[in-house]
């Protein structure tokens, strides 16, 4: 088990989409650069006060790469470290040599196990190593301040690690959100699909029942496949095929949509005074921007319901223009910042993404969370079946 532990961290990949620079990185190097210039400066009993100047600002300028090459950045700090270190052996000066400022370096430590692979976090600790255990080694100092160094020299690694963690726990989190917002539009499709290839079962049939009596009857049947069917093929290509999960199976019931939204909004014990309003051509919408409508109302009204501080009106307008169709939702409660924009809004991102639309929520300018969504509905102009409103 320890083997296979270890060929897991071994082979692990760096966290993705690493920042370059950010702008505290340079506000770090300005304050460090200026903790050595007076340091360097007024510090009396300094040893070797060129050489250990350089090598302060050597130690502030390697952050600058922390996240892109963290295993670069740790070699040439404690590589570095570990030269002073021989060179203080041959010339043996009463003091050790260095600034104070050098403890920017716990800054490389925190970034080896946030940024870097699994192997760079090996080999990276086993230079941090290397040039602990040799300074501990021709220091005389205690046995217990060294011990205590080195655990404050790896406070930071642990720190990073653990956000690390933390991060790849979300992450792995909200990929699976958008993996279940996925699977649901999956069942959709196939509940649409499976919707409109039972009507031309039933439509085929009858027109064979009819063929032989008449037969003008049975060319309106067939006209009637041809039209499911190519309403059908529009649908299946707004989807991606690849989405359906074939181990899953789904109910042949249509997805509720925009007929559903006022049975949705009358909202239990009445905390909330819900406003529904929808204008426009709202009953030929494709079904996955007809689900999907739904959807969005549903998340904002349950996170209103939940979270909402002390608010008294819900307005949910949906509008249908001629390429688009617009939702949005604002609650009038107390601003609570970016509290509300959990997982589920998450998913309705994902779900407004594939069908080429887009959602954003947030707080309102003055109160309340709002979210507004835009979807295209341009398909549903080139004959796309629509579910009869219920």
């Amino acid at each position: 088990m320890l083997r296979d532990d270890l060929r897991t961290l071994w082979t692990e990949p760096r966290p993705p989409d690493a920042p370059a620079r950010v702008r505290r990185d340079w506000a770090l190097l300005a304050a460090c650069l200026a903790a050595v210039a007076l340091e360097a400066t007024l510090r009396e009993n300094v040893v070797w006060r060129p050489v250990a100047a350089v090598f302060a600002v050597w130690l502030c300028l390697l952050p600058l790469w922390r996240r892109t090459r963290p295993l670069a950045m740790v070699t040439l700090a404690f590589g570095l470290v570990i030269l002073l270190q021989v060179a203080s052996l041959v010339a043996t000066p009463r003091e050790p040599v260095g600034l104070y400022t050098a403890a920017v370096v716990l800054v490389l430590v925190y970034a080896l196990p946030r940024w870097g692979s699994g192997r760079e976090i090996v080999l990276g600790g086993a230079v941090i190593l290397a040039a602990s255990a040799l300074c501990s080694v021709t220091d005389e100092t205690p046995v217990v301040e060294n011990v205590l160094g080195f655990v404050f020299l790896l406070l930071p690694g642990v720190v990073g690690a653990a956000v690390r963690f933390r991060m790849t726990a979300r992450e792995r989190q909200l990929e699976q959100v958008r993996s279940h917002e996925r699977e649901q539009l999956a069942r959709e499709l196939h509940d649409t699909v499976a919707h409109h290839v039972s009507a031309m079962v039933i439509i085929a049939q009858a027109g064979r029942v009819l063929a032989g009596t008449d037969p003008s009857a049975a060319v309106e049947a067939l006209e009637g496949v041809e039209e499911e069917g190519a309403r059908t093929l529009e649908e299946m290509r707004a989807m991606v095929a690849t989405l359906r999960d074939r181990g899953v199976g789904a109910e042949l019931a249509p997805p509720a949509g925009v007929a559903d939204l006022e049975r949705l909004v009358r909202t239990p014990g009445g905390r909330l005074g819900v406003d529904l309003g929808l204008d426009g051509e709202l009953d030929a919408l494709p079904p996955a921007v007809d689900a999907a409508v739904y959807r969005i109302v549903q998340e904002s009204v349950t996170n209103a319901l939940r979270h909402a501080v002390d608010a008294t009106e819900l307005v949910v307008r949906v509008a249908a223009e001629r390429h688009t169709v617009r939702v949005s939702v604002r609650d009038n409660g107390r601003r609570t910042g970016r509290g509300r924009d959990g997982y589920g809004l998450t998913g309705l991102r994902e779900r407004a993404t594939l069908l080429g639309g887009t959602l954003r929520a947030g707080p309102g300018t003055d109160r309340g969370w709002h979210v507004e969504a835009e979807l295209p509905r341009a398909r549903s102009e080139s004959g796309v079946h629509s579910r009869p409103r219920r």
